[in-house]
């Protein structure tokens, strides 16, 4: 799908779709629950169905009850063997790898896209260390099969955040108790980690933070809940940067007390405005903890008046694209000037972006960013491969047009 936008401000309100990382965590967590949850909340995007279709092949029942609420009975009759398709949702993949190796169901991981090529070495290292064997060559489809055992893991806090969630998912399903250990100086992405551990507490499992990590008793039980998944920061970036480029969108379903950690995205707008007036200065982001803003951040940084600076983001080369790559290409194609470094992204002020064609490099924060740019745009913006966005936001073009953006699909000759 090819999308062409011509230029125009948005106004209005917005509901923000389920936080996709919330939406993950609580499904999961009911799906190991003994008995039936109630998720209510939740944006049925590419990346949820995958987990949802991988928590059935390891025996949960799911029912979608509404549009937007699930029925999850959690995982009985565990199968002996499993084939799961993770799409291209990196979540599902790490989240699920250990799940599996706890229940002892014999697995088979499948995906496409960059999915294939993204790492899990981390996994074949400490799960193999710890009673599972790896079929694996570095690619999609591989096997696991064995028993998970417990006991002490080690792992780099400066990989992804994905790979202790996962452990903490399947470690209180073990008899005894275990620890993860993290090796590195900094734990990045940790408001990814508070989520797991809060959305745990939820369905009643205790993870305890340690000076090395984290600590988590056998033998626990996940207990049916019923809850409603709150609004997503990440999604809601997109809105917030287009107020500060001069639109009126008043942005609903969020929760102020939120632990997700892109809701720096409000402190990062308010600390880049100038003098209390509404002109934009610039900013410096670390970005270890908030990888998924890097390209809409790039974006406001684009119309500041001083340079901006985003580091810390070396993860984002391992993203559904190069990141890095792809924003400051998408960017730099319309006007930018944006130069990639070797940890992040260096941008340079401009007064305007013109039109053109770009390429969404298969990324929905690509597309969104891009249409977010557009505002600021003195000509129509062509997307191909728009379609991305149904990777987490599948309605985000029809509430762009709701708050009176042109954004139309066109086929290109």
């Amino acid at each position: 799908m090819n999308i062409r936008i011509t230029p125009s401000m948005l106004e209005g309100t917005v509901d923000i779709p389920a936080s996709k990382s919330y939406a993950h965590r609580a499904i999961i967590c009911a799906a190991l629950a003994e008995g039936c949850s109630e998720i209510s909340g939740v944006t049925m995007s590419k990346d949820i169905t995958a987990t949802i279709e991988a928590m059935k092949a390891l025996g949960a029942d799911v029912e979608q009850v509404s549009e937007n609420t699930l029925r999850v009975s959690g995982v009985s009759g565990i199968p002996a063997a499993a084939d799961i398709d993770c799409n291209e949702s990196g979540s599902t993949l790490r989240f699920i790898i250990p799940i599996a190796a706890a229940l002892g169901v014999e697995s088979r991981f499948f995906g496409r896209g960059r999915l294939p090529q993204r790492p899990i070495d981390i996994y074949t290292r400490e799960l193999g260390n710890h009673g599972i064997t790896f079929d694996y060559d570095h690619t999609m489809p591989f096997g696991i099969s064995g028993k998970l055992t417990s006991g002490k893991y080690y792992i780099e806090g400066d990989v992804s955040s994905q790979f202790i969630t996962g452990l903490l998912f399947a470690l209180p399903l073990l008899e005894q108790d275990s620890e993860i250990i993290i090796t590195t100086e900094k734990l990045e992405s940790k408001p990814y980690i508070d989520i797991t551990a809060e959305c745990m507490k939820k369905f009643g499992i205790a993870v305890e933070e340690t000076a090395e990590g984290y600590h988590i008793s056998g033998g626990q039980k996940y207990i049916p809940c019923s809850l409603k998944v709150e609004g997503d920061y990440s999604q809601a970036a997109f809105f917030f940067t287009a107020n500060a480029l001069g639109c009126s969108i008043n942005v609903e379903n969020l929760v102020p007390e939120s632990v997700q950690g892109d809701k720096k995205i409000l402190e990062i707008i308010s600390e880049m405005c100038y003098n209390g007036t509404e002109e934009l200065k610039s900013f410096n982001a670390d970005c270890s903890d908030i990888p998924d803003l890097v390209p809409i951040l790039t974006v406001l940084g684009c119309f500041g008046t001083e340079r901006s600076v985003i580091y810390n983001a070396e993860r984002l080369r391992i993203k559904e694209s190069d990141r890095l790559k792809a924003i400051s290409e998408t960017l730099n194609a319309l006007g930018g000037r944006v130069t990639v470094t070797d940890d992040g992204l260096l941008i340079d002020p401009i007064t305007e972006l013109y039109g053109g064609v770009i390429d969404s490099f298969g990324d929905h924060r690509i597309v969104m960013s891009a249409a977010i740019a557009a505002i600021k745009a003195t000509g129509d913006i062509t997307i191909n491969g728009a379609e991305a966005v149904e990777k987490s936001y599948p309605d985000f073009f029809r509430d762009y047009n709701k708050l009176g953006g042109k954004a139309n699909v066109i086929t290109l000759e």
